[in-house]
């Protein structure tokens, strides 16, 4: 069986395995999120949620997804067909291939390259390529403003992002994943690199276009912004690629700030959970503040989302970026890539 998977076909039959081990727990964890999301944010409004399709509502994604896949895909006559189509796919593409790279126990990731950062910073700079394409074929003057908005938002909060992830890599002293976690063993980066975790969670909140940042789909403004002519699977791959876009953030934010698969700071009583289950629970943790702020915080005008990305996060991260190096160097502490 070994030398089957030596060669070529072997090879690719391996990789679709492993690929597929990933894909459908991501796939199904969205599902649920959506459940999750409507029944955190009914206790918040002290309501029960959906609890009619299935014991406590458990087949309400299902049912959610019968009912999309049964529903006719209506094109505007005006729209560009192919782009049309296209965006919601490419959307959708980009937000699952991003997870090749994300290490979910020591060694387990579809691609443990040497450069997954970089990897995941290139997959989530072309996100916004979807919006502005589905914005101007759409033919709509409302999903034109949402793509446009959507642009200079997911634009201007990467920038942050990105000094955040040097800041990590500097105290690491690799671009690989694993060692990012394994860097993590004794003290996770979220207590030395607060104020930088608390950037980066926020930005999060704003690449995913999530509240209080969700203004590419102004609802009161804009009429659903930039997905406002979808319907059926077309607006069901928007919905699939905001969710799992949600779920790599909060993969994200775990490597490199929580330790990944690792149990709190080697704590016995916690070490006998196994790597996965960890990353798992820290995942969901994350995903419940992202559904608890959308329930609690107003939207931001558009003139303080920009505001707060480039004249408050952009300075911050860049000065904890210098303060994190001058650190390293006058501790002696900066690792050898």
């Amino acid at each position: 069986m070994q030398g089957f998977f030596a060669t070529p076909l072997g090879v690719t039959i391996l990789t679709v395995l492993e690929a597929l081990a990933i894909i459908v727990p991501v796939l199904l964890m969205m599902a649920y999120l959506t459940l999750a999301e409507r029944k955190v944010l009914a206790a918040i409004q002290l309501r029960r949620g959906p609890n009619v399709v299935g014991p406590f509502g458990l087949l309400q994604p299902f049912a959610d997804a019968i009912k999309m896949v049964m529903k006719e895909t209506i094109i505007p006559s005006g729209a560009n067909r192919v782009l049309f189509l296209m965006a919601p796919m490419l959307t959708f593409g980009l937000a699952v291939i991003a997870w090749a790279v994300i290490p979910v126990n020591d060694g387990w990731a579809i691609a443990d390259i040497n450069v997954g950062i970089l990897y995941l910073f290139a997959i989530s700079s072309l996100g916004v390529y979807g919006i502005i394409i589905a914005g101007w074929a759409s033919n709509s003057k409302y999903a034109f403003l949402g793509a446009l908005r959507s642009a200079a938002q997911m634009v201007s909060y990467e920038v942050s992002i990105g000094f955040v992830m040097v800041s990590v890599l500097l105290c690491v002293g690799s671009l690989n994943l694993n060692d990012i976690v394994l860097a993590q063993r004794h003290v996770w980066f979220c207590l030395p690199l607060f104020p930088m975790f608390v950037v980066f969670f926020i930005s999060g909140l704003a690449e995913t276009n999530r509240s209080p940042f969700d203004l590419p789909e102004g609802e009161s403004e804009i009429v659903a912004g930039f997905f406002v002519e979808y319907s059926a699977m077309a607006f069901a791959l928007f919905y699939l690629g905001e969710y799992t876009n949600m779920i790599l953030m909060s993969g994200m934010t775990t490597i490199l700030f929580l330790g990944g698969w690792l149990a709190p700071f080697g704590i016995e009583p916690f070490t006998w959970l196994p790597g996965p289950i960890w990353f798992i629970l820290k995942v969901c943790a994350v995903l419940l503040v992202f559904i608890w702020v959308r329930g609690t915080v107003p939207r931001y005008r558009y003139d303080q989302l920009m505001r707060l990305g480039w004249k408050v996060f952009l300075p911050l991260s860049l000065l904890w970026l210098v303060l994190t190096a001058g650190a390293l160097m006058l501790f002696g502490w900066l690792p050898h890539a």
